[in-house]
């Protein structure tokens, strides 16, 4: 194992990064960033249109590097932006709520880029999402493209509608059912698998994990529109449940994301079931009203082949293979074992990190997997980014060059050097 290089950091700014390492791993044990689509916040964020009578309004996360929307009124852009510029990204770090009546003339926020240009905001009303332990994890906004004044109702009501956001995000964490596909939720899914896991290594049997991504399914959402991709969802769902065994675990993981987990079965085994699903995925033919779709998927296999493997190891193997599985073209499955590519010890987390190139600025990450080894990490543009670079957490005083070996658009898999 080698040793990482110590970095020296001002006391302010660790302090200021130790911060915002505490607030994403309030973030990361919510474990709703990247999660799909649901009715209730998009009725808050349908709410605070109506009653701030504003064109715009957002329930947001805030990872290290992006703001992830998770409902969205009134915007025809994409679901994430670029943390950096962003309003709430100023919102995040206050108690209170962030007010701005005219943007255009506020010296914070004059110059910035969707004030100055797309999609021109002049006035914003944004309230920090703050978790029990006193965590702002997201907003709850509003945006206009006129200047504006704010009423003390208003404020009261996005402050009430705030909590009711954050409670829903809570309640969550305690649901076992993804409801529009019948599939286990995120966490159900995480915490029956952990414990098939546990039995499996006390037995001394095989163990495997699937992990699939529905290919190009931004594209079907943007053509045919989004109840559409909700039917792809719900017909690859069940699709999926027909082939599977009684104790295998079906999750919904992320938007278009979904995880199998298989007791006693071998690396063979699984693939041949990986095979399976991505035939018969491909084989399904959705009629819809524009036009009949044809989805199509990409899978990463990880089996268990030692002790002392947690579900995160296994998962990041998998994740890790579904990279490669997209990198290759899509459309396959591809196989990774916990004796090859992401280590044993792999930690799943949420750190906020930089990468520092040639670039005259360093880029902001998401770090996601971490080992002694490697990286697993999220940016928001991989392709400028050079082979060679410097990964640096501010938080842990630690930095160490690496070089990139898996890149996809807004993901990057980095190898430590010694």
């Amino acid at each position: 194992m080698t040793t990482p290089h110590s970095i020296t950091v001002p006391p302010a700014s660790f302090a200021l990064a130790l911060q915002e390492d505490e607030r994403l791993a309030a973030l990361h044990r919510l474990d709703v960033i990247d999660t799909p689509h649901e009715e209730a916040f998009a009725r808050i964020t349908r709410l605070v249109r109506r009653i701030m009578d504003m064109p715009v309004a957002l329930v947001s996360l805030i990872d290290g590097h992006r703001q992830w929307n998770k409902a969205c009124q009134g915007l025809d852009q994409a679901q994430e932006f670029e943390r950096r510029e962003t309003f709430c990204n100023i919102t995040i770090k206050r108690v209170e709520p962030l007010f701005v009546t005219d943007a255009a003339t506020d010296p914070w926020f004059s110059d910035n880029a969707y004030v100055v240009g797309q999609p021109f905001v002049r006035a914003y009303a944004g309230v920090p999402l703050r978790t029990r332990d006193g965590h702002n994890i997201g907003t709850l906004c509003a945006l206009s493209y006129e200047p504006r004044s704010f009423t003390a109702r208003e404020r009261d009501i996005l402050v009430d509608l705030a909590d009711i956001a954050m409670g829903e995000f809570e309640l969550r964490v305690m649901a076992g059912e993804d409801v529009l596909t019948g599939a286990l939720s995120r966490r159900a899914f995480k915490d029956d698998s952990k414990r098939a896991l546990a039995i499996a290594q006390r037995g001394g049997y095989a163990f495997s994990v699937i992990v699939f991504d529905l290919d190009h399914f931004k594209k079907v959402n943007d053509t045919y529109g989004h109840a559409a991709g909700d039917e792809v969802l719900k017909r690859t769902a069940a699709a999926c449940h027909g082939l599977l065994r009684p104790s295998d675990l079906f999750g919904r993981i992320g938007g278009e994301e979904f995880a199998l987990v298989m007791p006693h079965t071998t690396a063979l085994g699984a693939m041949a079931v990986a095979e399976r699903l991505r035939e018969t995925i491909g084989n399904l033919r959705i009629e819809v009203a524009d036009g009949t779709i044809s989805p199509a998927a990409s899978f990463g296999v990880a089996t268990m082949t030692g002790d002392g493997l947690t579900l995160d190891s296994l998962l990041a193997n998998a994740d890790s293979a579904l990279y490669e599985a997209k990198a290759a073209g899509r459309n396959r499955c591809v196989l990774r074992n916990s004796q090859g590519g992401t280590p044993q010890s792999t930690r799943s987390v949420m750190k906020a990190g930089l990468i520092h190139s040639e670039r005259a600025e360093p880029v902001a990450c998401t770090v996601r997997i971490i080992s002694a080894t490697g990286a697993s990490l999220d940016v928001w543009d991989a392709a400028e980014l050079p082979e060679s670079c410097r990964l640096v957490l501010p938080a842990d005083g630690l930095e160490r060059d690496c070089r990139i070996v898996v890149r996809t658009n807004r993901h990057i898999e980095v190898e430590f050097r010694a």
